[in-house]
């Protein structure tokens, strides 16, 4: 599962490699995002990205799941397994949000949603706190606000017996501040699984063989 402002195409490269091993690769874009850009508008909310996957699953009729959320794609997959936990193997949070219940996006980014990303909200997006995109496709586009401000749910108990991991980027072997308290932190609270990854946020990216390689690792665990 992408993170913000990203979509399906961020994994092409991932879902080749995979699909070489023959694994069985799903990398669907969440509604306004990616190729669905043109669907975005105002009353887009984190409810419709759950409902995105939720639908992916059961309208495939997918069982044993291995669902991997990136960054903003923690609340997503968070929310998925609230809703279908009896079709998900395991669950992998890479560098990922990991929102208690009742907390949105925002909430979960704490000091740094004032200090950075205030500023790039406009007309009901966010833009790109974190630098400019491409101008041209594949790129990432704005994502409306109602998905970070949403709050999420959290109380379904068969959730706590789903596997979990929790991917941490590193640099020099040492974690990003913020990504702890978003994301860190909160596995180690829950007693996760922590696999240390040595690079930048966006590993599908800038690393998709090494990821796959440390996906391999998680899921043989």
């Amino acid at each position: 599962m992408h993170g913000a402002w990203s979509g399906g195409w961020d994994y092409a490269k991932v879902n080749a490699l995979l699909t070489a091993k023959g694994d069985k690769v799903y990398r669907p874009t969440l509604t306004g995002l990616g190729e669905r850009v043109h669907l975005s508008n105002a009353s887009v909310n984190l409810s419709t990205y759950i409902s995105d996957i939720v639908n992916v699953i059961r309208f495939e009729d997918l069982h044993n799941v291995i669902l991997v959320g990136h960054s903003y794609g923690g609340m997503v997959i968070a929310g998925v397994a609230e809703q279908v936990p009896d079709r998900i193997r395991q669950l992998v949070y890479l560098d990922a949000m990991v929102p208690n219940d009742g907390e949105s996006a925002k909430d979960v980014c704490g000091p740094i949603w004032d200090a950075l990303m205030v500023s790039h909200i406009k007309d009901s997006v966010m833009t790109y706190p974190f630098g400019p995109t491409k101008p041209t496709p594949p790129m990432d586009v704005p994502q409306p606000i109602k998905t970070y401000t949403e709050p999420l749910r959290i109380s379904n108990p068969r959730v706590k017996y789903i596997p979990t991991a929790f991917i941490v980027m590193t640099k020099n072997g040492k974690s990003d501040s913020h990504t702890d308290a978003m994301g860190l932190s909160r596995a180690r609270a829950r007693n996760w699984k922590i696999y240390p990854f040595e690079g930048g946020h966006y590993s599908m990216r800038e690393q998709p063989e090494n990821l796959v390689k440390k996906l391999d690792l998680v899921l043989e665990k």
